[in-house]
């Protein structure tokens, strides 16, 4: 592969770098482990902490059905984002920029952005947060030393994707191994654990903190970041070598998706079986959790594991938020710029509102700059989803590989559930701070609702896009219809206008003009000095450049009607754009003949959508001769 084509590929500096051809049982398997790993580092990042902490001390082990429904519900969208990479070897990203509209695709790029931000916020805040508990590092130089995680992506990606995925596995068993002890120090009630996952609310509030949980489960940079990391595998491309890699990546997201699912029902029951046994409902704070592990289970490991775990869960999700950006600002926008730049951006982005809160507001606020952070992912996700069920449900594009109707149904329904409780969310969090806002609510009505009415008319376009497109489909005339050419007369033209710009092109343009018209038809040579002094003063410009091209259009004119063809000749000045279709109308012409105007590559870029401009200003037809 050339390093041109190797540039449109996702994650093009480690793309099909893992050899998983002519490997067979479990060493085939192997190959292929790795990608959702990445992924479900962002289902137990800080971000998910505080629901599952908020939902174990209020209502027991009650909400563990939900975090159960969130995983199948991670699963299934994951499952379609590794079909869509592995089918059409284009990342989510790519795939919307090939489908949808450029100014589209810039509105759902910055979306994507700003919910990569938000949640690489959170990452920000959780390791701060760990370094303060594990060794009372003020949140201000913990956030500022997160900066430094930019280098260890850049060195981590030196060796490789494997040691990338090494290095992620080895934080989510140290996440693993962490919870697993403190919930034998914790001691659940084993039979109440269990009846957690038959579904129940038992009030509004536990309904509330269940959307939270589905709302923080399913990131929408995930979606993105799996359709490009399957890429990483080279296998067999024929029929039955796909159907092999979308079986093996499903069995890599089962056991990764339910390693994240572990974590946080880890916390969950966590938080049941000491805060809410202890009568403790209302600790929903990561650093009131720690604070009070110790005591309630006996030994001080339980607090100093759940910061090491905490600090773990940060670092691996801001490796995965980094990959993620890369592949947001390639796919949608096609620009590649240097990782760690990228990187430096993202976390400056980031660390900038936490400086801000930490700073004036104290370090008890970033609670609720956590709460802001998780609801700003909730208001991208469906542009994330959406797209994605469309894409593997199309089956001009996917083949044989497309999705299945039940599938598909089930897809949809998820969709609807998780769109609609993140958008109850966002209103009930919107409608707080209305309520708390005081004398600043004009900044909620003039700043924040409009960006929402924006982002769902948005969200409305891309759902119904499809249906629009096979409306328009319809509309069209069937490719092969031919006309009666017996109906079709000679078009005759009486008034002709050429636009002449004095270069080479100029010959031919008179001479497909008097082809046109004869010697019966009157002809009219236009052309617009297009001087700094012309653009200001107009016609009362007396320059050379305006003197000279006077003298030459003319001198065209005279040479005209010497071999009988009437001709006149009118100049203009300033915007050709503008100019050139008033001259053209005011003469009445019924046909426009344009030259190429032998303008180099530079200034094609400022004059080049010149002709574009003037045919759509002019309701004749148009010829173009180069």
């Amino acid at each position: 592969m050339n390093r041109s084509a190797a540039q449109h590929k996702s994650l093009s500096e480690v793309h099909a770098t893992i050899d998983a051809t002519n490997r067979k049982g479990w060493r085939k398997l192997l190959a292929f482990l790795g990608p959702a790993y990445l992924i479900s580092v962002g289902y137990m990042d800080p971000g998910n902490w505080a629901t599952d902490i908020a939902g174990g001390s209020k209502f027991g082990y009650t909400l563990l059905w939900v975090l159960l429904m969130s995983n199948l519900m991670a699963l299934l969208l994951q499952s379609l984002s590794a079909r869509l990479g592995i089918v059409r070897q284009m990342d989510l990203a790519q795939a919307s920029r090939a489908s949808y509209h450029p100014a589209v695709n810039l509105c759902l790029w910055i979306l994507a952005e700003i919910a990569i931000a938000a949640c690489d916020l959170a990452e920000v805040l959780g390791m701060a947060i760990g370094l303060k508990l594990l060794f009372g590092l003020p949140l201000v130089w913990g956030v500022t030393l997160t900066v430094l995680d930019t280098l260890l992506l850049l060195v981590l990606q030196s060796y490789g994707m494997r040691k990338i995925e090494a290095f992620i596995i080895a934080l989510v068993a140290i996440i693993g191994i962490s919870f697993l002890l403190e919930m034998i120090w914790a001691k659940p009630h084993l039979g109440e654990l269990a009846k957690g996952f038959i579904p129940s609310l038992p009030s509004d509030e536990a309904l509330y903190i269940a959307i939270g949980i589905i709302g923080a489960t399913v990131m929408p940079h995930n979606l993105y970041l799996h359709s490009a990391l399957v890429q990483t595998r080279r296998y067999d491309t024929s029929e039955r070598g796909v159907w092999s890699a979308i079986k093996y990546n499903f069995i890599d997201s089962c056991i990764a998706l339910n390693a994240a699912f572990f974590v946080n029902a880890a916390i969950l029951i966590l938080a049941a079986s000491t805060f809410f046994r202890a009568g403790m409902y209302e600790v929903s704070d990561i650093q009131d959790s720690y604070k009070f592990l110790a005591p309630l289970t006996g030994t001080d490991w339980a607090s100093v594991l759940f910061g090491v775990a905490l600090v773990a869960a940060g670092q691996s999700s801001t490796i995965t938020g980094t990959l993620a950006g890369q592949i947001v600002m390639e796919g949608y926008l096609n620009l590649r710029i240097a990782p760690w730049l990228r990187r430096l951006i993202t976390r400056l982005i980031a660390i900038t509102p936490a400086y801000l809160v930490i700073l004036f507001f104290g370090e008890q606020e970033t609670g609720s700059l956590l709460v802001l952070s998780q609801v700003i992912l909730s208001l991208q996700l469906g542009f994330a989803i959406v797209p994605l069920i469309h894409f593997t449900s199309n089956k001009e594009k996917m083949g044989a590989f497309v999705i299945k109707p039940a599938v598909k149904i089930l897809a949809w329904i998820i969709a609807t559930i998780i769109i609609a409780l993140n958008i109850k969310l966002v209103f009930q969090e919107i409608v707080g701070w209305i309520n708390s806002s005081g004398n600043y609510q004009w900044v909620i009505w003039g700043l924040v609702i409009p960006v929402c009415v924006v982002a769902i008319a948005l969200l409305l376009y891309i759902i119904f896009k499809p249906l629009l497109d096979q409306r328009r489909l319809q509309h069209i005339v069937p490719h092969g219809t031919a006309l009666d050419l017996n109906l079709l007369v000679k078009p005759s033209y009486h008034r002709v206008a050429i636009s002449i710009d004095f270069s080479e092109a100029d010959t031919k343009a008179i001479q497909s003009a008097l082809a046109q018209g004869g010697h019966e038809a009157r002809y009219i040579l236009l052309h617009v000095v297009e001087t700094a002094g012309a653009m200001w003063y107009g016609s009362e410009i007396a320059d050379r450049e305006a003197n000279e091209d006077t003298s030459a259009l003319a001198n065209y004119a005279e040479q005209l009607q010497s071999k009988g063809y009437p001709c006149e000749v009118k100049i203009g000045f300033g915007n050709p754009r503008r100019t050139l279709p008033e001259m053209i109308n005011n003469f009445g012409a019924d046909l426009l003949v344009m030259g190429a105007h032998g303008h180099n590559w530079a200034k094609d870029l400022v004059f080049g959508t010149t002709v574009d401009i003037v045919r759509h200003r002019v309701n004749i037809p148009v010829l173009i001769v180069r």
